[in-house]
């Protein structure tokens, strides 16, 4: 059994105020049984998080043409307040690869700095009250109610935009096209300036990949975790330094100037126009945040083997996008790089992240103008090779090949995040697994049986006699109104197989789940049509909810309680009651190949196989 702790447990209430802190405050929770070894482990791993985060940070900022300090503000105020409220005691949380590329679409409206900074900051503001939202209904595990592949296919997606946005950076090309154009207009208009390449931002550009490369695979080899990132862009910004390649009519361009001080509190700007334009992105990347969150949490969870409230998990990710809102941030979600990194680095609890945004808030106060100097090739290297890595390649392909159903979702998400919109491509692609999944759960299936010589009910051979008084049929499958037609088919093979010496035909309704409405009209319809035959309808196998909708809906008064067979304990023990109740309707007037005929027990025993 799991020790993950699901949105369905709920646990005994606190029994002080204290407790309740501790509850809603896991980091707290953690100091009861905090050591000088945790201490220590938590330490190294903060540190270790905070050397990928700070040129992370940068980066992602740069995807959503934010300044970079405003990433680095997302990076230490978002993981310290995710780190205090997190179920999970490694998830570090902050601006991420995906929720930057969405949050680049979702702003593609704002062409000035200021008015986008502005949306960028009310866009946390939404996000975070949409995801508290989403924990107050207890919703937070949103991974059960949409298919895997569609996070598949964002991921392969946002892939792929991502390395085409920051081609343009490492190939040192101007902007081109208009700022309200698609996004593969602006990359095609760019594209076509390729006589205008810088080579010094190739250069810068390549050798960061290859640096980062090299590094990854030296730590393995040293079984080290290196901060291959920070190490690399510290080395670009050297080089652009001492090369003077800021300078002249060949120059790459920098980060630029940071200011080296701490975001203030400040409350977002609130624009009612503004909030109805971000509205349906701000609802898809909340949803987008906390698949990625809980996903991540639930992977630590099952190697650490920790317990997970997701509903907490949720909570956290609410209040770390609320409170960031406030402090000048952009959206953010759980890390993955950050997170494998935290584990991996030894981390014990929720403090550790808390080390990390610390970290980078002192890098922020005591190295901020040296970042002048970090070419933006640089850091498109390094998202470039982010992109290489967020897509899992062996989970793709097992998604493309394992079913059509999986295969249709993965390439439409993916293709409408490209063709259309990131974000809304998350919509979609929920949207197309609900509808495939509709088509899918809609299929009831309908088996004859028969009743052997040998006392035995089973499934029909077609070589099997068929009696022209009883049929007998095994229905299974969702009776909601997406399976209607399918129903009313069925019956329809049931009418057109009963005989004018039909007497009764046995229905088996124990697998059917979840009956509306509209099904039940087409049950009373049958009935009403076999009874215009002559022929008595007995429904057996009948479940507690399948009976209260009978009751209910005035099907059973018209049916007759005595046609009703509830379920039983023994498999198959009601059909047996319904199949005799059958006979004894017969009154002797058994069929030719009948088994019965001839004998003088009627009570004899029948064996459903």
């Amino acid at each position: 059994m799991s020790d993950e702790q699901t949105n369905d447990d709920v646990g005994p209430p606190p029994a002080s105020a204290m407790e309740w802190v501790f509850l809603r405050v896991p980091a707290l929770d953690s100091l009861r049984t905090y050591s000088w070894r945790s201490l220590r482990l938590d330490l190294f791993a903060g540190l270790t998080v905070a050397a990928i985060a700070v040129p992370q940070a940068m980066a992602y900022a740069s995807i959503a043409q934010i300044p970079v300090q405003y990433g680095l503000y997302t990076a230490i105020i978002m993981t310290a307040v995710g780190a205090l409220f997190d179920s999970s005691r490694q998830l570090i949380n902050g601006p991420t690869n995906a929720i930057c590329i969405a949050l680049a679409s979702a702003l593609v409206a704002f062409e000035k700095a200021d008015d986008r900074l502005a949306a960028a900051i009310l866009m946390a503001l939404l996000i975070g009250i949409f995801q508290i939202a989403i924990t107050l209904f207890r919703l937070g595990d949103l991974s059960r109610f949409i298919s895997h592949s569609v996070i598949v296919g964002f991921t392969l997606g946002a892939a792929v935009l991502l390395a085409l946005d920051q081609s343009r950076n490492f190939l040192g090309l101007p902007r081109a096209g208009e700022h309200d154009d698609h996004f593969l207009v602006r990359y095609f208009l760019t594209m076509r300036q390729m006589d205008q390449i810088s080579y010094r931002a190739v250069a810068l550009g390549s050798a960061t990949i290859a640096l980062v490369v090299a590094f990854y695979w030296f730590g393995v080899w040293m079984r080290v975790q290196l901060p291959g990132f920070l190490i690399v862009v510290v080395l670009a910004a050297a080089a652009v330094w001492y090369l003077d390649w800021d300078q002249g009519p060949q120059r790459v361009e920098v980060i630029g100037f940071i200011p080296s001080h701490l975001p203030a509190p400040e409350v977002p700007t609130i624009s009612w126009p503004m909030i109805r334009q971000l509205l349906t992105g701000s609802l898809a990347i909340a949803v987008l945040g906390l698949i990625e969150a809980v996903a991540m949490a639930k992977a630590i969870a099952s190697r650490t083997h920790q317990k997970l409230d997701i509903n907490q998990q949720c909570l956290s990710e609410g209040l770390a996008n609320l409170v960031g809102s406030f402090f000048q941030c952009f959206p953010g979600s759980g890390s993955l790089t950050r997170s494998a990194i935290n584990v991996q680095a030894g981390a014990v609890s929720q403090w550790s992240g808390v080390v990390a945004a610390a970290a980078v808030a002192l890098t922020v106060v005591l190295f901020a103008p040296l970042a002048y100097y970090i070419p933006r090739a640089a850091l498109a290297g390094i998202l470039l090779v982010s992109a290489w890595r967020l897509v899992d390649r062996k989970q793709l392909m097992y998604h493309l090949r394992t079913t059509r159903f999986d295969m249709k979702i993965v390439l439409v998400t993916a293709v409408s995040a490209i063709a259309i919109n990131i974000e809304f491509c998350i919509l979609i692609g929920i949207f197309l697994s609900v509808v495939l999944y509709v088509g899918r759960a809609a299929r009831l299936e309908l088996t004859e049986l028969t009743m052997t010589p040998e006392h035995l009910i089973r499934e029909r051979a077609a070589s099997d006699p068929r009696c022209d008084r009883i049929l007998i049929y095994n229905l299974e499958g969702e009776l909601f109104f997406g399976s209607a037609p399918d129903l009313e088919r069925h019956f329809e093979t049931i009418e057109a197989q009963a005989q004018p010496a039909t007497r009764v035909i046995v229905l088996r309704v124990k697998r059917v789940r979840n009956p509306d409405a509209v099904c039940l009209e087409v049950f009373d319809r049958l009935i009403d049509r076999l009874r215009e035959r002559g022929i008595q309808v007995i429904l057996c196998g009948v479940r507690k909810d399948f009976a209260r909708v009978i009751r209910s809906s005035g099907l059973e008064a018209k049916l007759g309680k005595e046609y009703l067979f509830r379920e039983k304990e023994v498999i198959f023990s009601a059909t047996l009651d319904a199949v005799r109740f059958a006979y004894e309707l017969l009154k002797g007037d058994h069929c030719a190949d009948c088994p019965r005929r001839g004998e003088g027990r009627q009570d004899v025993l029948y064996y459903m196989i």
